[in-house]
């Protein structure tokens, strides 16, 4: 023991000489190592709360997606794909209450299982009225799959008789898309020759007079009187 403090006194001294500072204690350094530790797991708490708080910011606006849900969702597709947005909000909850419990944060942690607790209770309410599991309308119940819309037949009865078609309905009928077009086509065009036709006639009445004075002027004898 006492060669040990002697060999302590000893470095102090030398640091001493060579202007340095005594050397810490094992206290000292214990206490430094130990605030180290708590700055480093301050940081990595604070930044699990960022990443935690932006995985709630993306699970609650897929709540508002459910609110405003575009689409149909009473059967079909569009059904499955509203449920299919339920399980990821579960899925999006489980994924925030691992993280906080891992670092440790227990109020978004309570949040999150809120959340997969509401997502359940939304998945139930939509599956367990189409399995069975639930009391429903008798005369409106929920279906699965949407059933298949057939187009209205028109009476066939014994004792009524159709009219038959007119031939302009017949024509309408099995005249294809391009024929329209054609005969659409012929008439714009029958139009426009109608309506040149007008403009040109009108243009000859307006130079009648015109054509009557080059007349005149061409041919001076016509206006010469005639002898009996």
């Amino acid at each position: 023991m006492i060669d040990n403090d002697w060999s302590t006194k000893l470095k102090n001294i030398e640091r001493e000489f060579d202007g340095l500072p005594p050397e810490p204690s094992l206290a000292f350094k214990k206490m430094q190592s130990e605030e180290e530790r708590r700055a480093q797991e301050r940081a990595q708490q604070r930044a699990a709360a960022i990443g935690a708080g932006a995985r709630l910011l993306l699970v609650f606006a897929l709540f508002g997606a459910l609110a405003i849900w575009p689409y149909a969702n009473h059967c079909g597709a569009g059904w499955f794909g509203y449920v299919g947005a339920e399980v990821v909000i579960v899925a999006g909850g489980l994924w925030v209450a691992f993280t906080t419990w891992r670092h440790r944060l227990p109020k978004m942690h309570a949040l999150s299982l809120v959340i997969i607790l509401v997502g359940l209770v939304l998945i139930a309410s939509e599956v367990l009225p189409r399995t069975g599991y639930a009391s429903v309308d008798p005369k409106n119940p929920p279906q699965l799959w949407c059933p298949e819309t057939s187009a209205p037949q028109p009476p066939t009865g014994s004792g009524t008789r159709l009219a038959p078609p007119s031939a302009a309905e017949e024509a309408n009928v099995a005249l294809p898309t391009s024929d329209l077009v054609g005969e659409r086509v012929r008439y714009a065009a029958k139009s426009m020759e109608s309506r040149w036709q007008e403009s040109s006639s009108d243009l000859v009445k307006q130079l009648r007079p015109q054509r009557a004075v080059l007349e005149r002027i061409a041919h001076p004898e016509s206006r010469l009187p005639r002898d009996p």
